[in-house]
């Protein structure tokens, strides 16, 4: 199963860039991932990053491994939960109009058939959907010129 959404932010990449790599600040804007925490305050490859979500009134906790980090261009994690594996890559892309960002998650394991009741697609898409209409809405109204110091 492949969740994939995009969204185009009116920002420059350095500040979205700066607003989804520190980890410090996600609980300032993101309303999807709760209790965000890593092993660093930036996205880091190697690090584990721990957050909970909350698919329907349940909560589920995960602790992914970041896998890649290409500054300004992508961000890779992957983790494994009741025997689904989940990767999930965030595709940052300057174009013309702005800065596309691409949200591809891919669940595989055997349970994620089954899973399908408990995870469904349509949940499943429209928490994309929010976090990256929550990014969308802090790096456009966000003042700062997308550095911290």
């Amino acid at each position: 199963m492949v969740i994939e959404e995009s969204i185009l932010i009116m920002s420059p990449i350095l500040k979205i860039w700066t607003i989804f790599s520190d980890l410090t600040c996600w609980s300032e804007w993101n309303t999807v991932l709760e209790n965000v925490s890593s092993d660093s305050l930036r996205v880091a490859e190697g690090s584990r990053i721990r957050f909970c979500i909350r698919l329907f009134v349940i909560p589920f906790y995960f602790e992914p491994v970041i896998e890649g980090v290409v500054t300004c261009k992508k961000i890779t994690w992957c983790g494994e939960k009741f025997g689904i594996i989940a990767r999930h890559e965030y595709i940052f892309h300057e174009t013309e109009q702005g800065v596309s960002v691409t949200s591809r998650e891919t669940f595989s394991g055997g349970p994620v058939a089954l899973a399908g009741a408990l995870f469904s697609r349509g949940r499943l898409k429209g928490l994309t959907v929010k976090l990256l209409q929550d990014l969308k809405e802090a790096a456009e109204k966000r003042e700062d010129n997308g550095t911290k110091d």
